[in-house]
């Protein structure tokens, strides 16, 4: 017997929340959307029969059907809008990042502790059956000791004016860094440089450093010529590959690495995995956990402390690049 439907508004039916409106409707959970622009509400009318389509946040909070709100607002409303919806008796779901400023984030993960509700972060990545995958065979040992990661997340476009490049690409990147290796760098350090708008990044390059020799390196663009989202693990047994851009077989093991015999360093190049996943929407398995959590009042995988994690990081990342790379302490 399926499960009842969870009430769910969502705030916000812009670039990326056409797609919860989108993926909530089809699971059934869609109650209302809010958005400021009429002619976005005009459009969801027109889309969504049956579907609210408000102005105000207050309606959908003030409505017994909505059990949760979705918020996929500019960054700058992240804070204050899931403090109302928390305050209001609702359970929230907030798009990257989950606030602009960590005592603010801190903050968050104290109101939902305290009115024991449910919070979760939308970092995606840590949906994708690949990046599972990849967590499973890190957690296994099958790579061995992992000596570091590197991420790129390149492409021309899309500029913001609210936020800038680190803001906005590479909290996908650090979230995944994050899961796989299991702890918290010690410092961070990242250069970068505006050449389309004044003070607004367009370009970062960040250096993580864990606990003992581990590294990680994040390198984010918005003015680059082709898109890449690639994700390489390296281990003393194996390495890993994750390349969200390839149409099928986006998770690659290779059985690569230097074996040392008499003192002189050997290629070793034995085997190559590419493993395949049924075709699926991350944020659709993001969405169903979310109401999940909500309906049995499970702590999302993505939290509130996970977010904070996150923020701490993008917090450290942004000091530096404004004092011109200087590694900052976490």
């Amino acid at each position: 017997m399926a499960s009842p439907a969870v009430g769910v508004a969502v705030a916000g039916c812009g670039y990326w929340g056409k797609n919860l409106v989108r993926n909530l409707h089809q699971m059934g959970h869609l109650v209302s959307v809010v958005d400021a622009n009429p002619a976005v509400l005009d459009g969801v009318r027109a889309s969504y029969k049956g579907v609210d389509a408000l102005s105000d946040i207050g309606r959908a909070l003030a409505d017994p059907r909505v059990q949760a709100v979705a918020l996929a607002v500019p960054a700058d409303q992240h804070y204050a809008l899931a403090k109302k919806v928390m305050l209001a008796g609702k359970d929230a779901f907030v798009e990257k990042p989950l606030a602009l400023q960590v005592p603010q984030a801190e903050e968050l993960v104290a109101l939902a502790e305290r009115e024991k509700r449910v919070l979760m972060v939308g970092h995606v990545l840590e949906y994708h059956p690949a990046v599972r995958k990849l967590k499973e065979f890190v957690d296994a040992g099958e790579l061995g000791e992992i000596h570091y990661v590197y991420s790129n997340r390149l492409n021309l476009g899309k500029v913001r004016k609210e936020e800038n490049i680190l803001w906005s690409f590479a909290p996908h990147d650090i979230s995944v860094i994050l899961l796989l290796t299991g702890a918290m760098p010690e410092w961070a350090s990242t250069s970068g440089q505006s050449y389309l708008q004044h003070d607004i990044a367009d370009v970062t390059m960040t250096c993580l450093a864990f606990p003992g020799r581990l590294r990680a390196h994040i390198f984010v663009s918005w003015l680059h010529p082709f898109k890449e989202q690639k994700l390489v693990v390296i281990g003393s047994r194996k390495m890993g590959v994750f390349d969200d851009v390839a149409k099928e077989g986006k998770l690659k093991i290779f059985d690569k690495g230097i074996d040392w015999k008499d003192g002189e360093p050997v290629i070793r190049q034995t085997a190559e995995s590419t493993l395949f996943f049924p075709e699926m929407e991350p944020l659709r398995e993001e969405l169903a956990h979310f109401v999940e959590c909500v309906r049995t009042r499970r702590t999302p995988r993505t939290d509130g402390l996970n977010g904070l994690k996150v923020l701490r990081v993008l917090e450290a990342c942004q000091r530096s690049v404004e004092e011109g790379g200087r590694p900052v302490r976490l």
